[in-house]
């Protein structure tokens, strides 16, 4: 009887035991925890960006899965402009002319003409960009400056034109040093790729007095 009672006496102080290991692996109100969950950020090493959005070609952020994003997220225009990214006429669009020149007071005025080749309406807002190059390709002069005006965007349905002054002072009378380009390069209002015209108008002002040659803002029609 001695023997089952000392056993029964070990049973109970073993299972107290483990009971009391058990408790101490609790939480702080004497439950048993979960384990400790991951933060959100696991899985990402050091150094890794958020998921980025890209920008389609008409200023449209396109999520990473391929959907538009909402109009709030949409890239700004410049300030004072009334047309959507999405109406801009691009380069592929248009074509570009240079109309007669129209003297006066010892200068020569040129119109520098776009036109939409395409076949849905677009939008010019501002000044175009314009470089007088020789054969080569090389620029001749500096790069035009742009005369004060209040631009406006102009709407161009298939088939119509805008127009831009260019200007100089008649090398005759300014006495600069002049170079005949081959070509006049006209970039259209926020594009990269200009246009090619064959300059067929002799000598431009390329340094020395009075070389400078200006452009106006783009305005509907072909020329005053």
């Amino acid at each position: 009887m001695a023997n089952r009672a000392r056993y029964a006496v070990a049973s109970v102080t073993g299972a107290l035991v483990v009971l009391g290991t058990l408790a101490s692996c609790g939480t702080g109100d004497g439950t048993a925890g979960a384990s400790p969950q991951p933060p959100a950020s696991a899985g990402r090493t050091a150094g890794d960006s958020p998921p980025r959005t890209a920008t389609s070609p008409d200023g449209t952020v396109v999520s990473p899965s391929g959907t538009a994003a909402s109009p709030s997220d949409r890239a700004p225009t410049a300030p004072g402009r009334t047309d959507r990214p999405g109406t801009r006429c691009r380069t592929a669009e248009l074509s570009a002319a240079v109309g007669r020149m129209d003297p006066g007071a010892g200068q020569r005025n040129f119109p520098v003409v776009l036109t939409n080749v395409s076949s849905r309406t677009c939008t010019v807002y501002g000044y175009p960009g314009a470089a007088f190059v020789d054969a080569a390709g090389e620029q001749l002069g500096r790069d035009p400056e742009r005369t004060a005006g209040d631009a406006t965007t102009v709407t161009l349905a298939p088939g119509e034109s805008a127009w831009s002054g260019l200007r100089y002072a008649s090398p005759g009378v300014s006495g600069a040093r002049t170079a005949t380009p081959a070509t006049l390069l006209v970039t259209p209002p926020d594009e990269r790729q200009p246009l090619e015209v064959p300059w067929r108008s002799g000598p431009v002002p390329v340094s020395g007095n009075a070389s400078s040659v200006f452009l106006t803002v783009l305005q509907p029609g072909s020329g005053p």
